[in-house]
């Protein structure tokens, strides 16, 4: 079982950027708890500012691993792009964000990937990760 965790612009900070949202561990620490907790699966994380590089690694896995958990930053909000490269691979595809976008800035409450994934987990933190690693798990068995 192989797993691919994508992040977007910004998300790189996570633990130094706006503590009161986000928390003050890294995703590298938590996603050290996260291969812990799952030494049985394949974990591979990919993280770029850059909208093309998440295209091309949605294309890049998108045929070969059993499913994506993404966090597309603000490209949630802004992103046809990335909405048509999740529409157009086989695997399943949670969207997950830390905090609840539905309680943010208005301009926060449209996700454009959300209609091309398999769901969306929000405001659990880091958690929110996890979360969309159990949805895949049960859809993929």
């Amino acid at each position: 079982m192989k797993i691919q965790i994508i992040n977007g612009p910004s998300l790189n900070l996570i633990g130094k950027r706006q503590t009161d949202l986000y928390g003050v561990t890294s995703f590298d620490e938590f996603l050290e708890k996260l291969k812990t907790k799952y030494s049985d699966i394949q974990i591979d994380y990919f993280q770029s500012n850059v909208e093309g590089e998440i295209i091309n690694k949605i294309h890049e896995v998108g045929f070969s691993y059993d499913g994506i958990v993404i966090n597309a930053g603000g490209y949630t909000h802004t992103s046809v792009s990335i909405a048509d490269a999740i529409s157009a691979v086989e695997v399943p595809v949670a969207e997950v964000h830390i905090t609840n976008i539905l309680g943010r800035d208005e301009y926060r409450h449209v996700s454009f990937i959300a209609n091309a994934c398999l769901g969306s987990i929000m405001g659990f933190g880091l958690d929110s990760y996890r979360l969309g690693i159990e949805a895949i798990l049960e859809i993929a068995s």
